[in-house]
């Protein structure tokens, strides 16, 4: 009977710091979210209506945005979210209350660990599927109204097998490369030709393309030119470059985990290092962690007075170190992908130093 009572309690208790938990940090998210879509519109708008898009543009630049967003907002909101409802309840005096019953904190971790470990899911799951989706059809929207897309010149780079594509500019939607240029390749890396062309076109679900110069290498000190079609011809590029994955790969540079790793293992064109693949891979499916140490980080308000109430500064220093938190791990992370640091270094290091800091920080706490 006492272990039933126990568990009934147990689950009381997980629902309401649950619930609690996901008011707050929905809230804050849609706040967050609501802000910086705002400061978006504001720099895309006028561009937008000088497109003669209208309000409709507005408003699916503002939806196929909002994923992002979210991934981008939810780490803050979890801390931001965690410290409102450990505070609300330190101050209230319900954190005393489960204390005199019996609640410790590692325990009051544990009950909303499961909150917070289901919402990092769900963000990875928005991270990993919806935002590819929509940032590409944004890409391609953008780019396919963009007036001036022939003209406005870049330096995009692929990699396809063997093969080295470098192009100037996109436009309509993908669906037309400029200024390309492609360096075959042996199984050695060793360069065989060059083909240049002034641009390319997607027709039928293939490229097709005159060539305008071609280059056979037949030593380092000695090139051959070889004669030019003066006709289109098919271009032997895989199957799996379409204008859309161009665009994703190019602009939006969101992938999903099946599609890093079918490029990390040269079954798909890339544009990136190995590096970057694996930082990012291991970054998502750390993300669950990564709002466990936001929720860590806002632990050591539970211990404020309940007299102190919100004069207490502890509310801002845990603040502080959530974003101090992010910005570390971004600049590790943006190490990883350049190759700098290990990949596994550049992910768990930030993590490791930040859970062991707040554990100090609680036992020194709990000596006093």
């Amino acid at each position: 009977m006492k272990r039933r009572l126990r568990l009934a309690s147990g689950t009381v208790l997980l629902g309401y710091l649950s619930r609690e938990l996901l008011a707050k940090v929905f809230t804050t998210a849609i706040i967050v979210v609501a802000l910086m879509e705002i400061l978006a519109l504001l720099e895309q708008v006028t561009e937008i209506m000088h497109r003669h898009l209208g309000l409709s543009g507005v408003l699916y630049y503002a939806v196929m945005h909002l994923p992002l967003l979210f991934g981008n907002a939810m780490p803050i909101a979890v801390l931001i979210g965690a410290l409102l409802t450990l505070l609300q309840l330190t101050t209230s005096n319900e954190i005393s209350i489960m204390r005199a019953a019996g609640l410790s904190t590692p325990g009051l971790i544990k009950l909303c660990l499961p909150t917070i470990i289901g919402l990092g899911v769900l963000c990875g799951v928005v991270n990993d599927q919806i935002t590819p989706r929509s940032e590409q059809h944004l890409a391609e929207w953008w780019n396919a109204s963009t007036p001036d897309a022939a003209t406005t010149w870049h330096n995009y780079w692929l990699r396809t097998h063997d093969d080295l594509i470098r192009f100037n500019y996109l436009s309509h939607g993908g669906q037309v490369l400029g200024g390309v240029s492609v360096y075959h390749r042996d199984h050695q890396s060793l360069l065989q030709k060059v083909t240049t062309l002034s641009d390319v076109h997607y027709v039928h679900g293939h490229w097709y393309g005159t060539p305008t110069r071609v280059v056979s290498v037949i030593s380092p000190t000695h090139v051959e030119l070889l004669d030019t079609p003066e006709q289109s011809v098919r271009l032997d590029w895989p199957d799996t470059l379409t204008p859309g994955y161009v665009m994703q790969i190019t602009v939006s540079l969101t992938q999903s985990i099946g599609t890093m790793l079918a490029e990390q293992n040269d079954t798909m064109p890339s544009s990136q290092s190995p590096s970057f693949f694996i930082t990012e891979i291991l970054g998502r499916i750390m993300l669950p962690v990564t709002f466990a140490v936001m929720l860590l980080l806002a632990v050591p308000v539970v211990y404020i007075p309940p007299r102190a109430g919100t004069r207490s500064w502890l509310p801002i220093w845990c603040l502080g170190a959530g974003l101090l938190f992010v910005v570390f791990q971004g600049l590790l992370r943006a190490l990883g992908n350049a190759g700098t640091l290990p990949s596994l270094m550049a992910i768990f290091v930030g993590i490791l130093i930040f859970i062991l800091g707040v554990i100090t920080v609680l036992l020194r706490i709990e000596e006093r």
